[in-house]
């Protein structure tokens, strides 16, 4: 699996995907934003969907902005007063990341103590079982 970042290709074992760290909620938030949308990305854009949502003034979008830049999630470039974003890691590899986090952190790594779990904490519906039952019928096909 390959990575973009700060212009490179990365493997999923070069040195930022070791040292990616879970986002805190307000930058994912974000994040979400600007994957929702084509890029380039703007504050204007961010204020628009999720700042007056969380009553922000434009100043907490910019350096949650210029935060999630230093930590390699976008790269921004400068247009006259303008700046503009573009996602250097995409939803699904952070997805990827943060779900191995959490498999590790709360499961032991282990899909049958989170289905566990889910099922003892009355979280599945017999729908859900019947689909994750589908689901593993396929992948044996």
């Amino acid at each position: 699996m390959y990575y973009i970042c700060k212009a490179y290709v990365l493997n999923e074992g070069d040195a930022f995907m070791k040292r990616m760290k879970k986002l805190p909620d307000a930058e994912f938030d974000i994040m979400k934003v600007v994957w929702a949308n084509a890029p380039p990305i703007t504050t204007a854009i961010i204020m628009e969907q999720l700042g007056k949502e969380r009553e922000w003034k434009i100043q907490t979008v910019v350096s949650l902005m210029l935060r999630l830049v230093e930590r390699g999630f976008l790269r921004s470039e400068k247009h006259g007063k303008e700046r503009t974003y573009f996602p250097l890691v995409n939803k699904e590899d952070y997805l990827r990341f943060e779900t191995g986090n959490f498999m590790k952190q709360f499961h032991e790594n282990s899909f049958l103590n989170l289905v566990t779990t889910l099922y003892d904490g009355k979280a599945l519906t017999d729908k859900d079982i019947d689909e994750l039952l589908q689901w593993v019928k396929e992948r044996r096909s």
